[in-house]
Order: C-alpha cells, then structure tokens, then sequence
C-alpha cells in the first residue's frame, strides 16, 4: 500500500486537501461555513460541528482521485469515523486518497522572527495510533515572518529534527515552514530558507523520502532545484490567506508546484446548500484549484 501511496504522490496529477484546521482555526473555518460560534457550547461539539463538514466535503463526488491527491487530516478528524469507517481509512479505500495527519501542537511566540513549533511529547504515540490507522505521512507547520538568519535556521533544523523522528516511524513527513504572505521581507527570508533547507536535505539518509510545504514564492519557480532534489517526493504550495483566484493565480506560474489549499478549497462553501449545490461549488473549487496545480 505505502509503495503505491508513494508512487501517486510522486508521480501523479492532482493536488492536495488541507482539512486539518485544529482549535484555534476551527471556529473562523466554522463561521466561514455558517455555523456560527454561539451554536456550539464545548469543545467537542465544536469539533462535531467541523467533522461534519469536512465529511461532506470528502464523502462530496467532487472530492475525487482525478483531482485529489492526498489529504491532510487533524488528529480529531482522524479518530472519527465516515459512514462508520475510520476517517484516513476511508480515503485510501473508497476515493485513492491518500492520507495525511497534522501532527504540531501549535506555534511557540514570535522570537527571532518566527514562530517555532511547540514540543510534542506525545509524539512518538500520535505516530503509532497514526500507523495503525493507515496514515501515509505527516504535516507540521512553523511560520516566518522576518528575514531573521538566526530565526529561520532554528526553524528548518527544528522541522527536519522532527522529521528524522517521523522518518524513523515510517511515515513521509511533510515540512511546513511558511512565510507570512504579508511579511515586508517576504522574498529575503524565502532566499534564506531555502538555503538552509537545502543544508538539510543534504544531511538525510539516501533512503529517506520528505515533502515540503511552502508560501507561494515571490519568485516564480523559485523553489524549482527544491522539487528535483533526491529526497524529496513533491513540493506543494499553502493558500496563505490569499483568496482562491489570488492563490490559483500565482501557483499556476510555477511549474511543478502543487497546491495544498485549505481556507481556498472551502471559502464558498456553506451548510444552509443544497447537496446537488454544494457539491457543484466544491466541484468548481476543484477543478480551479487542479488547472493551477498542473501547470
């Protein structure tokens, strides 16, 4: 199964789903879709509320393996169930997508210029129940917002320390380390990061395999010798606030990068509409977000 997960990642046209909102964006993803803060009392119902959603979506026949690569899950979503099947396992077994966990706690505070990710104590058994639940790989997610040389090399090493560990479990993991869109020296820390980036990637095994997730370049094709390197399975592209035409526009002038949107796949959809609406919505959204990601 993972050789042919691994194959379709590398290989394949498509892109990948981001529904791996946790708490702090939940109830922003909540109210975008219509259901508003008040309507919900705890935090389980909360995350009721967006497993819902993101089951629509998934279960949705626009959500298919023509357009979809994989998708990225959060650990709550994950643990839940779809039509009674685990959530990750449904994707792999009835639409070919392959899965995906969130697997960071959060960002620390701004410090250097960036935002490093909090410790994960419980990592090593996120990674096995993760295993047991058929997950392909991982995402973990640090912010840079300032051209800061010290900062964004505690970043990358950071990423890649967690990822040896994510490795060693057998998953591919996927490293996010996103600039901010709205950074005044966004393409200077994009130059820098990947620098180090590359310093990294060097230093891996020749049997390891990671992904990486990135802020649309400044720079079209900047990140192009990135997509080529030897370890590395695919380079996928963040929304990053922008709207969907915005993103859908600058991703399609670089080539190879594909998209891994979250705000930008679901931005239109709501739960007052009709299936047979919205699934012509998401369906839209797709096909937007695909055309983009194969150029």
């Amino acid at each position: 199964m993972k050789k042919e997960q691994l194959n379709r990642m590398a290989t394949k046209k498509g892109f990948i789903a981001a529904l791996d909102q946790s708490g702090g964006s939940t109830p922003k993803a909540l109210l975008q879709y219509g259901v508003p803060q008040d309507s919900y009392t705890t935090e389980e119902e909360m995350f009721d509320a967006v497993h819902a959603m993101r089951s629509r979506i998934i279960m949705s026949p626009a959500f298919s393996e023509e357009y979809i690569l994989g998708a990225i899950l959060f650990e709550g979503t994950m643990d839940r169930t779809i039509e009674g099947v685990p959530t990750s396992e449904y994707l792999w077994k009835t639409k070919k997508i392959v899965p995906f966990l969130k697997v960071d706690k959060g960002l620390e505070d701004l410090d250097q210029g960036v935002q490093l990710m909090k410790a994960m104590p419980d990592l090593q058994l996120l990674l096995e129940r993760a295993i047991t639940q058929g997950i392909f790989g991982t995402k973990m997610r640090s912010v840079i917002k300032e051209a800061n040389p010290k900062g964004i090399k505690k970043v990358v090493e950071q990423q890649f320390e967690i990822a040896k560990i994510i490795l060693k479990a057998g998953l591919v993991p996927i490293i996010e380390p996103e600039v901010d869109i709205h950074s005044m020296d966004k393409q200077a820390s994009e130059k820098i990061l990947k620098a180090e980036i590359a310093k990294q990637l060097a230093l891996l095994n020749s049997e390891d395999r990671v992904m990486l997730k990135i802020s649309i370049p400044t720079q079209p094709n900047f990140y192009a010798d990135l997509q080529k390197e030897e370890h590395m399975v695919r380079v996928v592209a963040l929304s990053g606030g922008y709207p969907r035409n915005k993103a859908n526009n600058l991703l399609s002038k670089n080539h190879g990068l594909i998209a891994s949107f979250s705000r930008a796949l679901s931005q239109d959809l709501h739960i007052d509409q009709s299936d047979d609406e919205f699934n012509e919505i998401l369906g839209s959204s797709i096909k937007k977000i695909y055309e983009a990601s194969i150029t």
